[in-house]
Formats: structure tokens, sequence, C-alpha cells
């Protein structure tokens, strides 16, 4: 499975991440916004999609840089997953699912549980900002 994620990045090199709500799968963890990808729609487009369905925001294309990524062997399916740093976008952060959000330091990310895939990325972030 291809899920595509950003890494919201604000002025105080915090990053927003958002809980899972109830009814989904994995609920109650928290993650790094983003999706999956839709055939035929590349990692890009289903970050700018997903963060304006989730979020109501507009990020251009140009304003997603790639990190790293992440591919975890989870019990039913496998998960590769690339992870987009965005520091620009238009709008404010409201929350369009009932998910909470919350801004981090990526120091304090390991405080907050977080799907297995989504734990290797942390040290990037770490190490980014």
């Amino acid at each position: 499975m291809l899920v595509a994620a950003c890494a919201l990045v604000d002025v105080d090199g915090r990053v927003l991440i958002t809980r899972r709500p109830q009814g989904k799968a994995m609920a109650g963890l928290w993650e790094f916004p983003g999706g999956k990808v839709d055939p035929g729609e590349t990692p890009e487009a289903a970050v700018i999609r997903e963060l304006k369905e989730e979020l109501a925001i507009d990020v251009t294309q140009a304003c997603l840089a790639p990190l790293t990524f992440a591919s975890h062997a989870y019990d039913d399916f496998h998960l590769l997953m690339p992870l987009y740093i965005c520091r620009r976008w238009e709008g404010r952060v409201v929350p369009q699912e009932n998910q909470e959000t919350a801004w981090v330091r990526p120091v304090r990310l390991r405080d907050y549980p977080m799907p297995a895939a989504d734990e290797p990325l942390i040290p990037h972030l770490i190490d980014l900002l």
C-alpha cells in the first residue's frame, strides 16, 4: 500500500501530528497527516489533496520537499510511505475529520504513541529540525 505523509513545520520548528479518530484502523495513535495514494495519482498530489481534505489548508507541490520514507510490513499489508516536509501553506489548520491535532517539537514526538511505520521517521525530523 502506498501512502504519502507530510510533516508540516511551523515557524517555531514544531511538527503537526494528528490523532487517528475512533472507528479507523489504529484509532488513538498519532501520525503525520496524509493518506493513500489513489491510482494514477502522484504521492505529492495525494499529500496536497489529503491536507486540503483533512486540515483545510492549501499546499503547492513546490512547497513539498521529500525527506525520507518508511517501509513497514504490517500483519496484513506492506506499507511504503514517503514523508515530505512543508513549511509553507495557505490557510489555517482546521481539522475536518474530528481528529485531534498537536504541534510538537521533534524531540518530543516519541512521547506520542504512533503506528510502527511512523516511528522510524522521527530521527530524520530531529536531525533536520
